[in-house]
């Protein structure tokens, strides 16, 4: 028949915050042990979501990076074919095979209205070839590897002016 002693002041209040040793600290620790179960498992599943949320963006960012270099080869292909459509000796070779020459003297305009210089016709003749054409380019030794063509346009080239009769070579028995 023990019975426990009657606590007074601060000793009950302290006595009252632990659970007695009976079937009480049962029913309070139950909600604590799902809490912590609780907040754990949602950890995890955090964790997870985070984790393949971090993966999916590797791979996209893989997939970025691998159009991005193509694009710049593309890029550069393109830029190459610019510079090698813009060089002069390009230009001057497109120009004749349009038939065009280059233009004749030319005349300036003061701003008081008066013409300075002697303007000239631009004529077949008055062209001097400064750029060899590719075909009569020699290459310099037997091991250097001729350079590859690019696609393009297919070039024809144009037929040279019949010969006038002033140039015309004058034939033996006449």
């Amino acid at each position: 028949m023990s019975r426990k002693p009657e606590l007074k002041g601060r000793a009950a209040r302290l006595a009252r915050l632990f659970p007695t040793a009976g079937g009480g600290g049962q029913a309070a620790r139950t909600p604590f042990v799902l809490l912590v179960v609780l907040l754990l498992g949602g950890g995890l599943i955090g964790l997870l979501v985070l984790n393949s949320a971090l993966s999916e963006g590797s791979f996209k960012l893989d997939d970025l990076e691998r159009e991005t270099k193509s694009l710049t080869d593309q890029e550069q292909a393109l830029q190459r074919d610019i510079d090698s459509y813009s060089a002069p000796d390009a230009l001057q070779r497109r120009a004749r095979e349009l038939g065009m020459v280059p233009g004749g003297d030319p005349a300036f305009l003061d701003p008081d209205g008066t013409v300075k210089g002697v303007p000239g016709a631009a004529t077949q003749q008055a062209y001097t070839q400064v750029v060899p054409p590719p075909e009569a380019v020699v290459p310099l030794t037997a091991t250097s590897v001729p350079p590859t063509p690019t696609p393009g346009p297919a070039v024809t080239p144009t037929p040279s002016p019949a010969p006038t009769a002033s140039s015309a070579t004058p034939t033996p028995g006449r």
